[in-house]
Formats: C-alpha cells, structure tokens, sequence
C-alpha cells in the first residue's frame, strides 16, 4: 500500500463482485506500485465489471492516460518517480475532468487538503473496504455522466450570484469582485449547489448525495475539507464569509448582510 505498506483492501466474504450499474464497461486507470495491492484491485476491479489499466507510477500513468482515455482514475498518492499527486496536477491543468480518486495511507488533514488541491474528487484512506472502493467509484462515475449528460447552458448565459461573488455556469468559471477563483470540478459543484439555494441551509446528507451521490456518514471530514478550501479561495484579503456553518445540521451561503 502507500508509503510501503502491505497490507490490502478488507474484503467480505459476502461481497458479490457483480457489475449491476453499468450499461457498459468503464475503463479504470489504477497507478499502484504495490504489486500485492496492485494485483488485488485489478483482480477485484475485474470482477466488478471494470476494464483495468494497471501501471506502476505515476509516469507510465501519465502516458497510458493519453493512449487509453479512461473514464476513472484510482492514484496512489506516494509512488516513485511521479507521485499520485503531480499526475493529479498535470491531468487537471491540461484540462480534463476525468474523476481522480487518490488512495493514501495518511491521515492527516493537511495530505487530505493536498490531494483536493491537486485536483482530486474523492480520497480513500488505506487499508479499506472494497464495499466502500466500488460505492465511491460509482458515484464519481455518476457524477461525470449527471455532468455529461446536462443540457447546453452556453445558450442561457446563466449566471449566479452572490453579493460580489459570480459564477458562469456555461464556462463553469467563478469570481469575486472581479478577480477569478481557481476552481477543481467538484469545488465548482459544491459552490453552485450552495449559491443556487442561497439562504437555504444543506444539511450534510443533502449536500453528500447532491454533489457525491454518496453518504460518507457522520464521522467523514470530506464535506468540511472541501467546506473549508472553499472559504480559503473565497476570503481572499480580508473579503467577508459566504459560505456559514449552522452547527449540526450543515451549511448556508449567504452574505453578511442577508
């Protein structure tokens, strides 16, 4: 696993490794340099349904991508070479949105925070489950196919704003007082959602499966990682808060003189 563990993905003696989601098969790149881990996910992705496309490091990830054109990608996050989260960085700033899921045996909030910043959907802390592997694989692939799948928006022009804060759904690009805000896809999404019911506090469920399609429960810090980078891209020098915590239900975005 990450950083030279060994130890693997849990696994249910119950679990049916059957694909009952998709209408065809999903191509994953998985960049692992534990072969033990490695071959496990290939052989358990494989029964899935998935078609795997499994490298080493991040280099060769980097280079299959292009050949390949993969629906998911699953990155180790400390690999030789390149790490998971330098390809995360170069896929992003070429401009494709394919979902990146990172695995990573750190804990700490600070690596979590670094794999979002890179460009990130979602992350998984090693050693995990594969119920949990396969549930947020299928989310990312439902979220890229709900975004797929939207209408034209070029044609309305539509625009949401806040106070000095815009945001321009057909170029899916956000400012505040003129100055753009550097967005990932899923920072975008969760920005929209809250704008679009501005004044209407999301409770956490609400707000997991809009943008995630997928609860992570109570104990997960996923939502206020995000919640928080959010803030730190929207304050910038000093600029009043938009997005408030209502303690226990969720979150609201709203001026300061709303």
């Amino acid at each position: 696993m990450d950083g030279g563990s060994t130890s693997g993905p849990h696994r249910h003696s119950h679990r049916t490794l059957t694909s009952f989601w998709c209408t065809r098969t999903v191509k994953l790149l998985l960049a692992e340099d534990d072969r033990s881990v490695r071959t496990s996910l290939v052989r358990a992705c494989g029964l899935e349904g998935y078609e795997v496309d499994a490298v080493t490091n991040g280099a060769e990830a980097l280079d299959r991508f292009v050949e390949t054109c993969p629906d998911l990608v699953v990155l180790d996050v400390s690999m030789p070479h390149v790490d998971g989260l330098t390809v995360c960085r170069v896929l992003r700033a070429e401009g494709h949105r394919v979902p990146v899921l990172m695995l990573t045996a750190r804990t700490e909030t600070g690596d979590r925070v670094a794999g979002l910043d890179a460009g990130a959907d979602d992350y998984l802390t090693k050693p995990f489950d594969l119920d949990e592997l396969f549930a947020r694989l299928r989310a990312l692939s439902r979220r890229a196919n709900d975004y797929a799948d939207r209408p034209d928006q070029a044609a309305t022009g539509e625009e949401l704003v806040l106070d000095d804060l815009r945001l321009d759904l057909a170029g899916r690009r956000a400012s505040r007082g003129g100055l753009e805000i550097e967005l990932s896809k899923t920072e975008f999404d969760l920005l929209e959602l809250l704008v679009r019911n501005a004044g209407i506090v999301l409770d956490h469920t609400t707000i997991y499966e809009r943008i995630w399609h997928y609860d992570f429960g109570p104990d997960s810090k996923n939502l206020a990682v995000y919640i928080g980078y959010l803030r730190r891209k929207t304050e910038v020098d000093g600029a009043s808060r938009l997005i408030h915590t209502v303690r226990g239900v969720g979150y609201v975005a709203r001026s300061d003189g709303a």
